[in-house]
């Protein structure tokens, strides 16, 4: 039995606090900037039909574009942060950057949350932080995931902002050479959104599956950054 699950076993029927401010105001932040990034990235791999009129009077794709990469810069900010939160915060968050592979426990109890969100196991083991699978599919899809699409994203701006800026001199000038060529990346990019909406959709299943089966606050807890557990 792993250490967060007895923290949680002691605490049953107790509220404890989990997520500081930080990392609550960065996971919605987050949650904002992908939501944008991934519904204009999506009419940037697949534009609108042309507008009637003169191009001059139609600057749709323009704006999207504009809001993509706004969102992309703030996202990048908040994840420079969100690191530099990992190391000043509590244990609580430096879970999405550290994972405890060589432990035994850790493995076992992350087979069992598979088994549990898949309705094989009946009875949860509660977390006072994130369990096993969460903190696995949150390292993999926002932290390496997210580094990957800054890489790449930022690779792809240079293009359009030349040789001679910061973002070809840090980025273009090996990514691109690096993968092949400019749509190897653009498709790389696109491929590892999608993942990263399929990640979306199941973070949210399971916080409500949680939240409902375990008798654990989950969505609370990312508003307040206390996480109930009841009797």
């Amino acid at each position: 039995m792993s250490v967060e699950t007895t923290s949680a076993e002691t605490a049953a029927g107790n509220t404890v606090y989990v997520y500081e401010a930080p990392v609550r105001l960065w996971h919605w932040v987050n949650a904002l900037c992908i939501t944008v990034l991934a519904v204009t990235g999506y009419f940037i791999a697949s534009p609108l039909p042309t507008q009637p009129g003169e191009a001059s009077a139609n600057f749709l794709m323009g704006y999207i574009r504009f809001a993509h990469f706004a969102a992309a810069y703030i996202f990048a900010v908040g994840f420079l942060v969100r690191i530099y939160w990992a190391l000043m915060g509590n244990h609580h968050a430096r879970q999405l950057f550290c994972l405890p592979i060589f432990s035994g426990a850790w493995w076992s109890d992350l087979f069992h949350q598979f088994r549990w969100y898949t309705f094989i196991d009946k009875q949860p083991r509660k977390y006072v932080g994130h369990n096993p699978l969460a903190q696995l599919t949150m390292f993999l899809a926002i932290t390496l995931g997210g580094v990957f699409m800054l890489i790449t994203g930022f690779a792809l701006y240079g293009e359009g902002a030349q040789a001679g800026s910061w973002s070809h001199t840090l980025f273009t000038s090996w990514v691109i050479p690096l993968f092949g060529q400019s749509q190897d990346v653009h498709t790389w990019h696109h491929l590892v959104a999608w993942g990263i909406v399929c990640f979306i959709i199941l973070h949210v299943y399971a916080a409500i599956h949680e939240e409902i089966m375990s008798r654990q606050t989950m969505l609370s807890a990312i508003i307040s950054g206390t996480r109930t557990f009841r009797e």
